[in-house]
């Protein structure tokens, strides 16, 4: 197709490519109508990068290969399976895994996808490399969630991927992906594309067909070559005079047209080739033989250009392909795939679905089939050709029971895929259709599991409580991992009522031996959160003390580490977590990236870590949108409001604030009164002590107040007393006191002491918090007690000693760049007639991006850019990028620096 009028789709093109070159990656997605010129764009791409030295991989999705797991991968990368050794080895098995080379057990899709960022940098190593996909829409779920995981991290990689997807009625979103609309040509753009290809047309005809082709080159070109053909007349056809009919449906009629003048045996032979275009050539002419046909039956079809024959068949166009479908008799199209499924070399998934597509009525052994080819799907890694398979065999079930538990296996793998709304409504048909407890525990929990990121975590937590009544007494494991679900949504949106309620049925319940400790320890929350915390601490601390090991379930560790923060064990929830992170990273367990990092984010926060804590919540957002986890990205925004708060950024916090807080107050509770807490915490920094108090009163006396906000009572306590309000301070304190003491933790002693101090005026509390800070305390709480400290001995009038707190407070906040903090500490040196107002330079550390911190953190420790890109889901050259990156910003030139710094 001739490229006229794409000037500005051809720039883009060109400045793509020149930046791959330039080893700046990027990645381009044309969105178009079928016909629009998407294919021709890539083609004309692909001829200039070859031209100019670039390495080149290409695939196509195919419709018929929608369903498999990892075909689109495997067509695009098959050929360069040779590389996978020089690739991390769990990335490499996942990969061979994938695409059937290797046994093992369930293939991880996010080690698939790291595995194929991984290999694509792998082979621009050689050369700048340009990854071509057309019909992106027709690529298997899995293929389509690997490339674009690879493609949103490259950074400084020779990498180019340029992607095209049929605009259609339910459309396919790419997010994070810049994306070039294709519209129709121009007026005179279009009339010039048909006068090059059919000179010949007449006035009105030409007319005719520039009107109804609406700038779609395809339609132009197709529709004038066949008026030409026809010697058409000015006079329209009965169904013109009603109404135009869609460009892309008159296109495939054109198609049609062509087909049927074909003679019958080229109009099957197009029909087995149609069927399956992704078989083998081998095969296909195979199946067509099997039908009474023979190769040479193509001919006609390949003489007027309607397929070309090389190893394979491909269609000119995938009307093309829809037309010779589509058009052909029912009757005719099942025998095709009956032929298909009894080919030789046929293997056993297409063999199933062929058998599938063959079927009219239902067939159990079909649906075994199906079934079958459901689970080889489970261990490649393909969540969404799981879904279809288990959904398919369902459709062809005869019994009511198994076709109930195969579409609520199909509902599961649906939300695994990301696909909410088919797993609700996969979830919904399968409660309609029975009795079986089980089965309505799996529907209920998916359904729970959908609520959370649709609706909110209380929606969740009253499906999971619905879930675990009914196997309470007869499925101990299903019962105990629903009430691990209930408890969780419930704390996560503050539903003590849900929570209650959770604990009344866990009562008496005997969960399996390795649930025992997890169930325990949920008691645990419960009496922590109705003001118990002598009944709370020792079983939430014998969880965290029997998962500290590792190896453990990643929802059990994720039990003990809330557990742990919330009895004030930062230190050990910070060290635990940061084992666990590495785990998730090594076994590519992307899904529970977000909620450990939740968890590593608020402990680097209580330890007063704030570039790190930043930089958790940071990849947290960024994995959990990635992953369609709405919930879990307000909960790492909402955190986010907190560190703006302690940075003195007031814009930034105050917009952030209010972007996030009305979502996530619905949906996450407890990490809305984090963000809350952050604006009472700026108030408090700026001086508006009023402000302060009412907010902070709010968070404290709020429905999380017993949780991880029982940490804000200092800052509630600090605004009452400078507020001249300390009365209203007491009763929270109170509650603090009391949990403190149980918890039994230097952080929360220190802190106590320090509530003591500010409301009885007593240098000895003020001291003695402060040496336990000293001790085991981070340096923001520090630097709060030696500020505090300070203007208490200044208005002592001890000079010598509060310039010294004073003056350490300014350096701890600078250092942290707790900018609103040193100001107000820099005013109490003012007063004694120093220079405390000038500013000085934050601490290094604050001064890199998240993601420059986290790698700067890892080459610290030894790691090669390899290894960090392994963990961080990278590619090494991006690693390196960063490291240049932070060098500067941290004054040294090289790597063997860093350990000191760091």
């Amino acid at each position: 197709m001739s490229l006229v009028g794409r000037d500005v789709e051809l720039a883009r093109i060109r400045r793509l490519l020149t930046n791959a070159r330039d080893a700046r990656s990027g990645v381009l997605s044309l969105r178009g109508a079928a016909g629009i010129g998407k294919s021709v764009l890539l083609d004309h791409a692909v001829s200039i990068a070859e031209a100019e030295g670039m390495r080149v991989v290409r695939g196509a999705g195919i419709e018929s290969d929608s369903e498999l797991a990892y075909g689109g991968l495997h067509q695009l990368l098959f050929s360069h399976l040779g590389r996978l050794d020089a690739l991390p080895a769990p990335q490499a098995t996942a990969l061979r895994c994938a695409f059937g080379l290797a046994e093992g057990d369930e293939a991880n899709r996010f080690l698939i996808s790291a595995g194929t960022l991984s290999l694509l940098a792998d082979l621009a190593e050689d050369a700048p490399l340009l990854c071509v996909v057309d019909d992106l829409q027709w690529l298997d779920q899995g293929s389509v969630e690997a490339l674009l995981f690879a493609a949103r991290r490259f950074v400084a990689d020779p990498i180019a991927m340029l992607l095209a997807v049929r605009e259609t009625s339910a459309p396919f979103e790419i997010a994070g992906v810049e994306v070039v609309d294709l519209s129709g040509l121009a007026a005179p753009d279009a009339a010039r594309l048909l006068d090059d290809h059919a000179p010949e047309l007449l006035e009105p005809v030409r007319a005719r067909v520039l009107a109804e082709s609406v700038g779609n080159p395809l339609a132009i070109i197709e529709l004038g070559a066949s008026r030409l053909a026809a010697h058409d007349t000015d006079e329209p056809d009965p169904a013109e005079q009603v109404r135009p009919l869609p460009v892309t449906r008159r296109v495939q009629e054109t198609f049609r047209r062509q087909i049927v003048e074909l003679p019958e045996p080229t109009q099957r032979a197009l029909l087995a080739a149609a069927a399956d275009t992704a078989a083998p050539l081998a095969t296909i002419l195979h199946v067509i033989e099997a039908l009474g046909g023979a190769p040479g039956d193509l001919a006609p079809a390949e003489r007027d250009r309607l397929l070309r024959i090389d190893s394979r068949i491909t269609f000119r166009h995938p009307l093309v392909r829809a037309a010779a479908y589509q058009d052909a008799p029912l009757h005719r199209r099942i025998e095709v795939h009956r032929a298909y499924a009894d080919a030789p070399d046929a293997d056993a998934d297409r063999r199933a679905w062929h058998l599938a597509a063959a079927a009219t009525t239902p067939d159990e052994a079909v649906a075994a089939e199906l079934e079958a080819a459901a689970e080889r799907a489970w261990h490649r890694g393909g969540a969404m050709a799981v879904s279809a398979a288990y959904d398919r065999a369902g459709r062809l079930s005869a019994d009511r029971e198994l076709k109930a538990r195969r579409i609520a296996l199909a509902s599961q793998a649906a939300f695994d895929a990301g696909k909410a709304d088919r797993a609700a409504r996969l979830a919904a048909e399968a409660l309609s259709l029975t009795t079986d407890t089980g089965v309505r525990a799996d529907a209920i929990y998916t359904r729970g599991a959908v609520e959370y990121e649709r609706t909110s975590p209380r929606a969740d937590a009253e499906l999971a409580i619905g879930a675990a009544e009914l196997v309470r007494d007869t499925d101990p494991e299903r019962a105990a991992l629903n009430f691990f679900e209930a408890v969780h949504a419930a704390r996560h949106g503050a539903a003590h009522d849900l929570l209650e309620r959770v604990v009344d049925l866990m009562r008496g319940f005997t969960p399996p031996e390795h649930w025992t400790p997890v169930v325990t320890a949920l008691f645990g929350w419960a009496e922590l959160f109705a003001g118990r915390p002598e009944a709370a601490v020792g079983p939430m601390r014998e969880l965290y003390t029997t998962t500290s090991g590792g190896g453990n379930d990643l929802m059990h560790r994720v039990t003990a580490g809330f557990g742990g923060l919330m009895i004030a064990d930062d230190d050990g929830v910070a060290a635990g977590t940061e084992d666990m992170l590495a785990q998730v990273r090594a076994t590519g367990a992307l899904g529970w990236v977000p909620y450990t990092l939740n968890v590593l984010a608020v402990a680097r926060l209580f330890r007063g870590e704030f570039a790190d804590a930043r930089a958790c919540v940071a990849e947290g957002a960024s994995v959990a949108a990635e992953l369609g986890n709405t919930t879990e990205r307000l909960a790492h925004r909402s955190v986010e409001v907190w560190l703006h708060a302690v940075s003195g950024d007031e814009p930034r916090c105050q917009a952030l604030a209010e972007e996030v807080l009305p979502r996530a107050r619905a949906r996450h509770r407890v990490n809305a009164e984090i963000a809350e807490w952050g604006l009472g915490m700026l108030d408090l920094s700026a001086r508006r002590f009023k402000e302060a108090l009412d907010r902070l009163e709010a968070v404290c006396r709020g429905p999380a107040g017993r949780d991880l906000l029982l940490r804000a009572v200092p800052d509630l306590v600090e605004a009452a007393v400078r507020g001249g309000e300390p009365d209203r301070a007491h009763e929270p304190l109170a509650a603090f006191r009391h949990w403190a003491e149980y918890v039994d933790r230097p952080v929360a002693t220190g802190l106590a002491l320090r509530c003591q101090a500010l409301l009885a005026d007593d240098d000895a509390l003020y001291a003695e918090a402060l040496r336990l800070q000293e001790r085991h305390g981070g340096p923001y709480e520090r630097a709060r007690t030696q500020l505090v400290y300070g203007e208490w001995l200044r208005r002592q009038r001890r000079r010598t000693e509060a310039r010294a707190h004073l003056a350490a407070a300014v350096s701890a906040f600078e250092g942290l760049g707790a900018e609103l903090w040193a100001v107000r500490a820099r005013g109490e040196l003012a007063a004694f007639g120093e220079r405390g107002d000038e500013p000085r330079r934050s601490g290094p550390l604050t001064l890199l991006t998240p993601q420059e911190l986290q790698v700067v953190r890892l080459a610290a420790t030894g790691h090669t850019n390899k290894e960090i890109a392994a963990q961080l889901f990278l590619s090494p050259r991006t690693v390196g990028h960063h490291l240049y990156k932070a060098y500067p910003k941290l004054g040294v030139t090289g790597r063997a620096a860093l350990a000191g710094l760091v």
